[in-house]
């Protein structure tokens, strides 16, 4: 096959065809750029302490360092994906390579909390530009649906190994380094893969029958970011108290309303909203989102967990949380066998259901040590998780227009951010209502001490280095026995979210994915 208005036997470079040839190394490229901006999203936990040490932000700024990331990225997604398919998804990828490697620039030598804050979502917009890219190149040089199905696979493994090897990569950086080592590590890594990009990624001069329309991208991000705020605020309220942060999470409901609204009256919409309209489309973007909401908020949990519980240090927490990584990888390259053996229905319920019978024992443990169970656990919520990820990944993409394909993705990723950022702020919240009634009072602490040790474990675990003696060890194991108690609630809650996910699937989805609703456009070939 030539491309369209060449002579027969002319090669053009740039093709969709040339880049065919090299798919599996364009493939190594896109999972390298998501490993990064993966790792970005976590690594920066293991370096707080460190952090505060240097910088000495507020609780406020610290909030807005850790936060801002993931609070940039899921607005931009949908807007950034919407703009790659109008002016070419290359040209985002190189980009956003650029805004990321001098954004980790200016992170890694920050001065303030503000600079730091400032360079942390300047990052994200990077990785928002080039989050969308990633699928959609896959879907593009990708023709054949169970190749397509296994690049998926190894794009997933590497999306959910990049976020739990996070930690692990900062707490290494940060004992052998400083922590400005977990941005400046990003430098040197894009100088290599920038070449490469240029050279590798194929070319599109994009569709400018895409039109954007600034006012849904607008609605969009302040919706998407007042509701995430809003959440959170609502959870924990360090900044706005109870009462405002409801009104802002209205606000964000509110402001999505009215971008759903103003999408159904364009003739070009920022985003298809009919999409939904398929049954494998919508089941497949809410089990991606409430898959990560479960993994990503209990990721947090079971890390603390590890730590102020079980005694870990952050390197050894790390350390036992490597079965999650290495099953979720493995899920995620088996996925794709299993999605043809089994078809998409037990594939994505088997995998949702794996994953809360996996969470199921943790209901029942104390703050006693489980290293072999906990090794199985988190071994069955990885490959369950990332299995379920893929068959949905799998259905969306089979779901959406070649046309519509940088939407898709964008919905899709967008759905990973926010799941990953609601996980956090609701399961955090239901951590801190239980924890706090919980814990009584403790002889021979202070009502004021006491205080502050309801806000979380942490903080108890400062309270009670400060008491010390007899009453901080007492005030210590109480927090503990608080804490588990306040994680089997919710673990209860993510094992009934996983299983009415898993019924849904296995009621309203079809047996097979869907036909691809392209196979024409592939007739085609654009330079």
């Amino acid at each position: 096959m030539t491309v369209l208005g060449t002579p027969p036997g002319v090669r053009v470079k740039g093709t969709t065809m040339d880049h065919q040839r090299n798919r599996w190394s364009v493939l190594a490229l896109l999972c390298f750029s998501l490993l990064l901006i993966a790792v970005d999203a976590t690594v920066l936990h293991i370096a707080v302490p460190a952090l505060t040490a240097a910088l000495e932000p507020s609780a406020v700024e610290l909030l807005w360092t850790i936060d801002i990331y993931s609070l940039v990225v899921a607005p931009l997604l949908v807007t950034f994906g919407t703009l790659g398919d109008r002016y070419g998804k290359r040209r985002f990828v190189l980009a956003g390579y650029v805004v990321f490697g001098v954004a980790s620039l200016s992170a890694a030598f920050a001065s303030t909390p503000t600079a730091l804050i400032a360079s942390r979502a300047l990052l994200g917009i990077g990785g928002a530009m080039i989050m969308p890219a990633t699928l959609s190149i896959i879907r593009q040089v990708f023709t054949d649906r169970r190749e397509r199905a296994v690049a998926l696979g190894v794009w997933s493994a590497v999306a959910a190994g990049g976020a739990a090897v996070g930690p692990l990569v900062g707490g290494v950086l940060v004992e052998h380094f400083w922590w400005g080592a977990v941005f400046l590590i990003n430098v040197p890594l894009l100088v290599v893969a920038l070449p490469l990009a240029v050279r590798l990624l194929p070319a599109s001069r994009g569709n400018p029958s895409h039109r954007w329309d600034a006012p849904s991208a607008v609605l969009s991000t302040l919706g998407i970011l007042f509701l995430a705020f809003g959440l959170k605020e609502a959870g924990h309220g360090t900044t706005l108290g109870l009462l405002p942060a409801l009104a802002v999470l209205v606000a964000g409901i509110g402001l999505l309303a009215w971008f759903t609204a103003r999408q159904r009256r364009l003739a070009h919409p920022l985003l298809d909203i009919g999409l939904f309209a398929q049954r494998g489309f919508a089941i497949g973007v809410l089990c991606v989102l409430l898959a990560v909401f479960a993994l990503v908020g209990l990721e947090l949990m079971l890390a603390q967990y590890l730590q102020l519980v079980l005694g870990d240090s952050p390197l050894q927490a790390g350390i036992r949380m490597l079965p999650l990584m290495v099953a979720a990888i493995a899920g995620g390259l088996c996925a794709a066998h299993l999605l043809q053996r089994l078809g998409l229905r037990a594939t994505m319920a088997g995998g949702l259901a794996l994953a809360g019978l996996s969470l199921a024992p943790t209901m029942a443990w104390g703050t006693e040590q489980h290293p072999l169970l906990l090794s199985l656990c988190f071994a069955g919520i990885g490959f369950g998780v990332e299995v379920a990820l893929l068959a949905a990944s799998d259905t969306i993409m089979a779901s959406a227009p070649e046309s519509r394909a940088g939407g898709a993705a964008s919905i899709e990723e967008t759905a990973y951010e926010l799941g990953a950022g609601l996980g956090v702020a609701v399961l955090g919240t239901i951590t801190t209502i239980v924890y706090a009634p919980s814990l009584g009072s403790v002889p021979g602490v202070e009502p004021a001490a006491m205080g502050q040790a309801r806000e979380s474990l942490a903080s108890a675990a400062h309270v009670a280095g400060e008491v010390g003696g007899p009453a901080g060890l007492a005030l210590m194991d109480t927090a503990r026995a608080a804490f588990v108690t306040a994680l089997h609630s919710t673990v209860l809650v993510s094992v009934l979210l996983l299983g009415v996910t898993a019924l849904a699937a296995a009621v309203l989805l079809p047996r097979r994915a869907p036909v691809e609703v392209h196979a024409a456009e592939r007739e085609r070939v654009t330079v």
